[in-house]
C-alpha cells in the first residue's frame, strides 16, 4: 500500500483548556480568557480565539500577555478536569474506530486506511467530530489526508470549528503557499535560520536540495524537507496508558530555603502516590528536576522497587533533591516525576511496618476522597501554628476570629469617617478664609 492510499485523520480540541473553561462558565464565552499566566513570572497555557487576535499564544510570558490584551480575564485552570475532560473524548473514540493514536492530552491521530471500502471515511470523521461535539459540549476539528503531518496541517488550517479532506492530488498544490512555520517541527530557531535563507514559504522549502538541506540543519533538516514535499511515514502508533506522572511548580520568587522545598517536594509526592493508588498502580522510578535562577536546569532519578507509598518516594526524592542541589544558587522551579508505572497493588512485606503504613494510606485516601486532596496532608507542609507569650499553641477560636474581625471593621470604618470630618473641617476652614 503506497503513501497515497493512507486515510489518516487527526482530530485537535479548539482551545482545548479554555473550552473546558466556557463550558463550565458560559458567561465567558465571547470574552478574550487567557488560562495560566496569571501571575508575572506566570506562563500561558492556552488562550481564547478572541485573545489570539491580540497576539496572546501559548507559552507566552502572563506578563507580556497582559500588555497585548488589558482586557483578558485570567482563568487559573484545573487539570484535573482537563484531564476528565480529554479521557471522556477519547473513550468515544476509542469505541468507533479501529486503529489511534493519542499525541496528546486534547488531540488523536486515528488510521482509516482501507476503510472506505465499507464507507467513506469523510462521512465517518464528521459523524465522529458531531459525536464528540454533542456528547461532550466540546468544539473539536479534523483534517483527513495522506498522513500524520500533512493531517495535522489540514486541521490548523480549518480550525476553529472546522472539518477538511485532502487527497493525494492536492497535497502539494495545499502545502506550497503556506508559510514554513506552519510546518510542525519548525520551532523559532529553525524558522529563524531558514528566514536569514530567505525561506519563507514551503513551496522554496521544498525545492531546496536535499544534501543542502542536511549540511545546513542536519538530520532535522532532512525530516522538515520531507514533510515540506508532503512526506511523512510514521505510523499511528495504538494508543497505550501513560507510563508516567508527575509535576512541577515554578516560585513566585527565587528561594534558597532548604526547608521549604524539602516541605514542597513531599507535598508534590504525596498528592502523586494519591493519584497512584487511585488508579491502582505503582512506580518504580522517580525523577527529581530543579531550575537554578540562571534557567539551568539539572535533573537526577533513581529506580526503585515498585511502590505507591508516600514515605518512601519521599525520602527518596529529598535524597535526590540533595544530590541535585550542588550550587548555592536562588532556585526557580523544581519538580517531580513517577514513571515506569504498571498496574497492581503495594506488596506487603512479611517483617516490616509497610501493612500498617498501607493501611494508614488507604485510611488518608478515603478522607480525601470524601473531603477532598488537601482535607489530609504532611504536617511539614502546613504552616506552623501561632503562639502566645508563653510558647502554648494559640487555638483556634472560629466566634473569636469572627468577632476579631467585625471589630476590625468598625475600626477601618471609623478611620475612614473621621478622615472625612477632617477633610470637611480643613475644606471649611479654607472656605472661610477666602470669604474673609
Amino acid at each position: 500500500m503506497t503513501d497515497k492510499d493512507k486515510q489518516i485523520i487527526h482530530m485537535d480540541q479548539d482551545a482545548f483548556f479554555v473550552s473546558v473553561e466556557l463550558k463550565k462558565n458560559p458567561k465567558l464565552i465571547g470574552k478574550p480568557v487567557i488560562v495560566g499566566g496569571s501571575t508575572d513570572r506566570g506562563v500561558v497555557t492556552s488562550c481564547s480565539y478572541e485573545a489570539r487576535k491580540f497576539g496572546v499564544h501559548a507559552a507566552m510570558p502572563g506578563r507580556m500577555a497582559k500588555q497585548l490584551c488589558p482586557q483578558a480575564i485570567f482563568v487559573r485552570g484545573n487539570m484535573d478536569d482537563y484531564s476528565r475532560a480529554s479521557h471522556e473524548i477519547t473513550e468515544i473514540i476509542s469505541e468507533r474506530v479501529p486503529l489511534f493514536e493519542k499525541a496528546s492530552i486534547d488531540e488523536h491521530y486515528i488510521d482509516m486506511t482501507g476503510m472506505d471500502k465499507f464507507f467513506g471515511c469523510m462521512k465517518f470523521a464528521s459523524e465522529l467530530r458531531q459525536t464528540i461535539i454533542r456528547e461532550t459540549g466540546l468544539p473539536i476539528s479534523f483534517g483527513l489526508s495522506v498522513n500524520k503531518t500533512v493531517s495535522k496541517i489540514v486541521t490548523n488550517e480549518c480550525k476553529p470549528n472546522g472539518e477538511m479532506e485532502l487527497p493525494f492530488p492536492d497535497v502539494r498544490p495545499f502545502l506550497n503557499p503556506l508559510a514554513v512555520h506552519k510546518i510542525p517541527g519548525i520551532g523559532d530557531a529553525t524558522h529563524k535560520k531558514l528566514s536569514e535563507m530567505g525561506v519563507r514559504k514551503v513551496q522554496t522549502l521544498a525545492e531546496i536540495p536535499q544534501e543542502l538541506m542536511f549540511k545546513i540543519l542536519g538530520q532535522h533538516g532532512l525530516g522538515i524537507w520531507q514533510k515540506a514535499n508532503g512526506i511523512d511515514l510514521s505510523p499511528v502508533v495504538p494508543y497505550r496508558e501513560r507510563k508516567s506522572i508527575g509535576t512541577q511548580t515554578t516560585f513566585e520568587s527565587d528561594s534558597m530555603d532548604i526547608s521549604k522545598m524539602k516541605a514542597i517536594l513531599s507535598g508534590m509526592v504525596t498528592n502523586l502516590t494519591y493519584d497512584l493508588r487511585s488508579q491502582q498502580k505503582l512506580t518504580s522510578c522517580i525523577t527529581v528536576t530543579i531550575r537554578y535562577s540562571n534557567f539551568e536546569t539539572v535533573t537526577q532519578q533513581a529506580r526503585i522497587p515498585y511502590t505507591a507509598l508516600d514515605s518512601l518516594l519521599i525520602n527518596k526524592a529529598h535524597d535526590l533533591f540533595k544530590k541535585l542541589y550542588s550550587k548555592r544558587m536562588l532556585l526557580r522551579l523544581i519538580g517531580v516525576r513517577l514513571s515506569h508505572l504498571v498496574s497492581g497493588f503495594e506488596q506487603i512485606g512479611l517483617y516490616h511496618t509497610s501493612e500498617e503504613e498501607y493501611d494508614l494510606y488507604q485510611a488518608m485516601d478515603k478522607v480525601r476522597n470524601h473531603y477532598g486532596l488537601e482535607s489530609v496532608v504532611k504536617a511539614c507542609i502546613v504552616k506552623r501554628p501561632e503562639r502566645d507569650e508563653h510558647g502554648k499553641v494559640i487555638k483556634y477560636n472560629p466566634r473569636k476570629k469572627h468577632l476579631e474581625k467585625q471589630e476590625e471593621d468598625q475600626s477601618v470604618e471609623e478611620r475612614k469617617k473621621s478622615r472625612i470630618r477632617t477633610f470637611i473641617n480643613s475644606d471649611l476652614g479654607t472656605a472661610t478664609k477666602l470669604d474673609g
